[in-house]
């Protein structure tokens, strides 16, 4: 893996070198768009909508539509607006990472000390590992300001991008559930079914089965052949009474 960013953690007045390095990759096959006639890569212009002709890059520009009209910003005011520029990822505090609601979870970094931080890096470590709590902090990568939490995996820091605040949508505007009535035996069954489908999380039991599945087909394709892909069919329920539903899933599970 090749390192994303270098900088230092702010652990009070102590400061840990440390280079990041993306945890995570994306598993969906990198599809091109062709030209169905001669193969050929599809290319994307920028095009002028009231002429329809394509626009040099240097006389596109940026704006925002104020009310009526756009007010163009230029190099100027994203260089006002944007964070100091500075390398160090600084602790503001402390919080239990179960108080983190999961819709905030954005991406994730791995951190590796450089040579001269390594103990204060393993003391962070252990320490957050000692008080299951994890840290929150800012840091500024490719000229944005990010917030994120700092939480031990594997005797490894991982930095993982949070959203703010007001990056999440109010649920003002969706339907609750709040006018309806479940009878204590409905929610017995339904209890008893979350116990008899509950285990340790295991990742590794979780496949991108699509991504697998289209790589199949384009392999035989490859080959003048097609691929059988067996469907999974879903069961129809036999009943609209919730409970009786509930009833025959508790003994639906295999092994059960």
């Amino acid at each position: 893996m090749r390192s994303i960013w270098k900088g230092s953690i702010g652990f009070g007045l102590v400061n840990i070198p440390v280079k990041l390095f993306s945890g995570v990759q994306n598993s969906a096959l990198d599809l091109d768009m062709l030209d169905e006639r001669d193969q050929a890569k599809i290319k994307f212009l920028r095009v002028n909508e009231n002429t329809h002709k394509e626009v040099p890059y240097d006389k596109i520009v940026k704006g925002y539509f104020l009310k009526d009209r756009y007010v163009i910003l230029d190099k100027h005011d994203f260089e006002e607006a944007a964070p100091e520029k500075t390398k160090i990822i600084e602790l503001e505090n402390f919080v239990d990472i179960k108080d983190i609601n999961p819709i905030y979870y954005e991406t994730s970094y791995y951190t590796e000390p450089e040579k001269q931080g390594k103990k204060a890096y393993c003391l962070l470590l252990k320490a957050l590992e000692k008080s299951g709590k994890a840290g929150v902090a800012r840091f500024v990568l490719r000229n944005t300001e990010n917030l994120c939490v700092i939480h031990p995996m594997e005797n490894v820091i991982v930095i993982t991008k949070i959203r703010f605040e007001q990056e999440i949508r109010s649920l003002s505007e969706i339907k609750k559930v709040n006018d309806v009535t479940i009878t204590k035996k409905e929610m017995d069954v339904g209890l008893a079914l979350i116990k008899q489908y509950s285990s340790k999380f295991d990742l590794s039991a979780f496949k991108d089965d699509y991504s697998n599945e289209l790589l199949k087909i384009i392999k035989a394709k490859a080959k003048g052949k097609r691929a059988t892909v067996k469907k999974m069919k879903p069961q129809k329920a036999t009943s609209d009474d919730l409970y009786d539903q509930l009833m025959k899933s508790l003994g639906s599970k295999k092994g059960a």
